[in-house]
């Protein structure tokens, strides 16, 4: 099985993923270390981190949607999670790699980001990797962004959850759609 965790930045994509690792033991991959290794490796300009999401995202589909592909083919639970996972990417696979493939998308509302931004978003930032200078610029830009996204969730028909008002309480349903998608996989 592959989990395919998506979203817009500071969504806690890799918190979650990091927690899925250790309660089921599945080994997960930064989409940006993906990113990073090819642009720092490869020296290909269009890895660049200074581009625009959506690009990079096309640029490093054919990559991650290969590394998707072959842990299914090979029997391997695989997390993988970042924000060049597009919705419309979720549903980019034949029936027999999408029955293998739980994705989640996860987003702010409007609200969320105005009442949670210093105290929420910004001051949970750095809790599993450390983030430098990457932030979108400010509270309109990160709503934007997740207007953006959310439209593109509800286009694709994916597994989106916004948060509205309560991160923990919300994002627990997060968790509990994983591990019920888990359990019928298993059974």
């Amino acid at each position: 099985m592959v989990i395919l965790i998506g979203g817009v930045t500071r969504t806690g994509k890799t918190l979650m993923a990091q927690k899925l690792m250790e309660k089921y033991g599945y080994p997960y991959m930064s989409v940006d270390h993906i990113k990073m290794g090819l642009y720092r490796g490869l020296g290909d300009e269009k890895y660049n981190p200074e581009q625009k999401g959506t690009i990079l995202a096309e640029a490093l589909w054919p990559v991650i949607k290969g590394i998707i592909m072959t842990a299914i083919e090979n029997k391997q639970n695989l997390i993988l999670e970042g924000v060049y996972i597009l919705p419309s990417m979720a549903r980019d696979f034949e029936r027999e790699y999408l029955d293998e493939i739980v994705s989640v998308f996860i987003g702010f509302s409007e609200e969320y980001i105005k009442e949670n931004h210093d105290s929420g978003i910004l001051a949970n930032q750095s809790v599993i990797e450390f983030r430098e200078d990457d932030y979108p610029g400010s509270p309109a830009k990160l709503i934007d962004m997740h207007k953006e996204f959310n439209q593109m969730s509800l286009i694709t028909n994916v597994n989106f959850f916004e948060i509205k008002k309560d991160y923990e309480k919300e994002i627990a349903l997060v968790y509990s759609y994983i591990d019920h998608a888990i359990k019928c996989f298993c059974d």
